[in-house]
């Protein structure tokens, strides 16, 4: 039995601990945000994945979403991500914990285009649809799920939307993942704003118009940009103060014996069909992260063999 990545190219590529998010609070504490790089995560979504540039920025935007909600997560805690929508896209589910651990997968790869993109306007893809997310966390008895229908067909103004529908809190999404000439992701991040209870109706009119103004935060963090320095730049007068920082990685846990436990799940019938046809190796692949997992005959005669002494 043996586990194997998709194979990818690495070079040219931010080290792995330049990702991170960054939470702070300005306007006297009344606006909370986060904002994040992610750019060497969404590359290795997209290599385990094995994806395009149109399912990149639609599990990419998903991804950076993930992270920057997790942001407030705490010890054991997290959350779940879900779109169901009636377009190409047909959905996607990504995981999110408090330890900055992200992974997920598109239900539709590769996404259908009957012509060649002019923008990168997601909506025609995603059609109608309902946003889901889940939390649990770990002192809570059972996990929470709050559920909208999507509005804009955009993932940033959705989450919005679900933040207002579904918890009347006012928040914005910035969700940026950059490209360059040749197709490949340079840079990846994004950032969360959201009023707290206290907070300036006027203020947060202020802030919602320089979030309209705000460059793609992707061109930015390409260009070299610290985030640390984007906040300063853009909501300076704020004075924002930065209270926590955290890494970010596309992480799965899977393993073998989860997915031998798969495979011992399936009906006899199935798995005598397996036996007797094959092809061999077996091969089983992570929704989650792509990983493939194979088993040769001898592996799978053992699996038939510890069902039919069960049954």
């Amino acid at each position: 039995m043996e586990k194997k990545k998709p194979g990818s190219s690495h070079a040219n590529l931010l080290r792995p601990e330049e990702d991170c998010l960054q939470t702070f609070l300005m306007a006297d504490d009344t606006i909370r945000g986060t904002v994040l790089n992610g750019s060497w995560m969404i590359n290795q979504m997209r290599w385990n994945h094995e994806l395009g540039i149109l399912e990149t920025l639609v599990l990419g935007h998903a991804y950076l979403g993930a992270c920057l909600m997790g942001a407030g997560l705490k010890g054991k805690d997290r959350l779940c991500l879900q779109v169901d929508c009636s377009g190409p896209v047909k959905g996607l589910v990504v995981e999110a914990n408090a330890i900055g651990e992200v992974r997920g997968f598109l239900k539709n790869v590769p996404i259908p285009v009957e012509k060649p993109l002019e923008n990168f306007n997601l909506s025609p893809f995603f059609g109608a649809g309902f946003i889901s997310v889940t939390r649990t966390l770990a002192n809570a008895k059972q996990p929470f799920t709050g559920k909208v229908m999507m509005a804009h067909g955009s993932l940033a103004k959705d989450l919005a939307h679900y933040y207002l529908t579904s918890e009347q809190i006012p928040t914005s999404f910035s969700l940026s993942v950059n490209f360059d000439s040749k197709g490949n992701v340079a840079a990846a991040g994004g950032m969360f704003l959201q009023a707290m209870p206290d907070a300036d109706d006027a203020v947060v009119r202020q802030i919602e118009d320089r979030v309209v103004e705000l460059p793609s935060i992707g061109a930015v963090l390409a260009e070299g940009t610290e985030l640390e320095g984007l906040v300063r730049t853009h909501f300076g007068d704020y004075a924002p103060r930065f209270i926590d920082q955290r890494e970010v990685a596309f992480t799965c846990h899977c393993n073998r014996d989860q997915i031998r436990n798969v495979l011992t799940l399936l009906p006899i019938d199935e798995l005598r069909d397996i036996q007797e046809k094959g092809p061999f190796p077996v091969e089983i692949r992570c929704h989650h992260c792509n990983t493939r997992y194979t088993f040769d005959r001898e592996h799978i005669d053992r699996i038939v063999a510890a069902r039919f002494s069960k049954n």
